[in-house]
């Protein structure tokens, strides 16, 4: 089948069989076990092992599986259906464990649309995981910086707390492509900040044009967790920059719960390319 990924040494188009990616040029790259690809070249790695480790990679995934952020989610899905049309080609920027991308895919196909989907991250050891989720959608492990998408080929793009890589956004993106944005809002778990450090402080927020990009909404998601068990509030705590950040007394405060209910709020940019 012909993939949404380009080759990543040449640009030219990726067949897809079951078990390795080609281009016309013979080059050629294995698909694991788990079912992603590895289209990032040796020479454009900054490490041995870059982004999320196994721990991080295992703390969200447990946690994303508990329906924790369930509304971020479903407004996801909600904006997906609204603004792509019958067959929408979807790429995740960042995907993590897949849990939006397969989450928005399977939205789509429900209300009939058939999307083609894809969904890259630096870290191998998280994208063991979303190659799981749904097997129809592909996962390469590539940088956002140097994304392996044709020009002008996306309908629909998604950015989930990942690195801000504008000018592969504008490339990819289709005119009138559709960019969803989704950062921290101001008071983003602010319960289990007020236990990890002794004066907090509030997420900034504003709203920052882009060029190539027509501001289009903020969409606000808020909620409230409780987080019933220490396991799922190491796993928030593991999967957050907090957990690097955070004075060891902090992190035993928080270790030392046994429950914990704290807000989620998040900030959803939705621009259009121009």
């Amino acid at each position: 089948m012909t993939s949404l990924f380009r080759c990543p040494l040449c640009g030219a188009a990726l067949t897809r069989d079951d078990h390795t990616y080609r281009c016309p040029n013979r080059h050629s790259y294995d698909i694991s076990r788990e079912g992603y690809t590895y289209l990032l070249p040796v020479n454009r790695k900054h490490s041995s092992a870059p982004g999320d480790d196994k721990g991080m990679a295992a703390a969200r995934k447990a946690f994303l599986s508990k329906g924790y952020y369930q509304p971020l989610l479903d407004t996801l899905c909600t904006l997906a259906v609204s603004m792509t049309e019958a067959a929408p080609t979807l790429l995740d920027a960042g995907c993590g464990e897949g849990y939006y991308t397969a989450g928005i895919h399977q939205a789509l196909e429900r209300v009939g649309k058939t999307p083609r989907t894809a969904g890259i991250d630096i870290s191998k050891f998280i994208l063991r995981s979303a190659a799981k989720r749904c097997r129809e959608i592909e996962f390469a492990v590539a940088s956002s910086y140097q994304l392996p998408a044709a020009d002008e080929s996306i309908d629909l793009l998604l950015n989930c707390f990942s690195p801000l890589a504008l000018d592969e956004f504008r490339r990819i993106l289709k005119p009138g492509g559709v960019f969803l944005y989704v950062v921290p809002a101001a008071e983003h778990l602010w319960e289990m900040k007020q236990v990890l450090y002794d004066n907090p402080y509030r997420n900034e927020e504003k709203l920052t044009p882009y060029d190539g990009f027509r501001y289009e909404q903020v969409v606000p998601v808020d909620a409230a967790i409780t987080l019933e068990n220490r396991e799922d509030i190491h796993n928030l705590f593991q999967m957050t920059p907090y957990y690097w950040k955070t004075s060891k007394e902090g992190a035993e405060r928080l270790a030392a719960l046994d429950q914990l209910t704290t807000r989620i709020s998040f900030h959803i940019h939705v621009f259009r390319k121009a």
